[in-house]
Parts: structure tokens; sequence; C-alpha cells
């Protein structure tokens, strides 16, 4: 049975976790991965990318010239699209590129992502994530004693306001709630630093 290693905030050993067999001992599931990270992508997008047609563009009501006699070409509008300040051709138009996978996928990612951080030693587990310090200082000295270099992605049970303020500063950390984070968050990050309770609440969502 694979077993993860937890920490107190000075680095060393205290106790052991054990994980699923059937999550943390197998293949990283790759294709559930890609599935969700495109998801979570599209529906990051704005979509508000937009151009004017034609019929948009203000101006052109009045025809240019008349019709016959004139020996040009005939044109209709100046706001054509073949015109210099006339409308767009196919343009983009605002759009909704928001799309939704099973639900069983996300988890089955959510798994995979946290595999994937395991097998990589890119995980990092301890006791619990509490300061008693009021500097940001004292905070990388925690994050400098568990070896976590990078960007990294704390993920806790419930964010603690005193450690919120001293680690908001840090600008290659981010904190997220065990509730919250999505595999996407995960891998955005090269180091995953959990807390004992976050972790337990993890399995029960990816079992």
């Amino acid at each position: 049975m694979p077993v993860c290693d937890v920490y107190d905030l000075q680095g060393k050993k205290v106790d052991e976790l054990k994980l699923p067999e059937g999550i943390f001992d197998s293949v990283v599931n790759v294709h559930a991965l890609h599935q969700a990270i495109m998801m979570y992508q599209a529906n990051l997008r704005q979509g508000n990318a937009s151009t004017k047609e034609r019929a948009e563009v203000s101006g052109g009501g009045k025809k240019p010239w008349r019709q016959k006699g004139t020996g040009r070409a005939r044109a209709g509008s100046s706001r054509s699209p073949l015109w210099h300040g006339g409308g767009t051709t196919f343009g983009p138009h605002p759009k909704d590129f928001t799309y939704q996978v099973p639900r069983k996928v996300k988890i089955a990612a959510l798994g995979a992502s946290l595999n994937s951080k395991f097998k990589e030693n890119d995980l990092c587990c301890v006791e619990q994530l509490k300061t008693s310090s009021d500097k940001t200082k004292d905070f990388v000295k925690i994050l400098k004693n568990l070896k976590l270099t990078g960007k990294i992605i704390a993920v806790v049970e419930s964010i603690d306001e005193k450690v919120f303020r001293v680690s908001r500063n840090i600008a290659s950390l981010r904190m997220v709630r065990s509730c919250d984070v999505t595999a996407h968050d995960i891998l955005q990050n090269k180091k995953l630093l959990i807390t004992k309770s976050a972790f337990k609440d993890l399995l029960k969502r990816i079992q």
C-alpha cells in the first residue's frame, strides 16, 4: 500500500498516511487529465473578442456615386469590407466557450493530478499549517525547512487568517481550500503543500 510521509513545520517526519491502492499505485490517468484541463482552460476564456460587420459600422448610408456612367466600379456603400474603414468579413464575435465534462472525469483527473505529484516527489504533506509569527520571512523559513521551491500551491481544509496574512506576499505561493481545489490548480504549480486533514478530505472526494 502506498504511504505518504507527514512532516512537521521543521521538516521532520512525524507520521505516515496510507493512500488508496487503486489511485496511487497505478499509472497516471493522462486521458482524464487532458479532458479536465482542456475544460478548465476553455472555461477561463473570456470570449469577448468582437468586430463590426458592414451593417454595424457607422455611416455608409449614402451611395458613393451613381451606378453608371462614371467609369468606376459599382459601389453601394463606403462601409463595404473592400473599402478602408469598412466592416470586417467573418470576424470574431462574443462567444461562450464554457462546457462541462462528466463529474466522474473531474474526480478521476483530480486523483490523477495527486498521483502525478506523488510519483514525482512534488507532494509534501504536513501535520498542520499554522504560524505564531506575523512576519512573512518566518513563513518563508517554513518553506525552506520543507525544501519547497518554485511555484507552490498550499491546500488546506480551512484558510487560517493569520497564515493567509503572512503568506500572501509570497508571489510563488497560492493557498486554496481542499473543497475548491481542482486538477488544473494542482498541475499549474510545481510543488503541492497539503495538510493532513486536507489530504484526507481530498481522498474522500476522489474515492
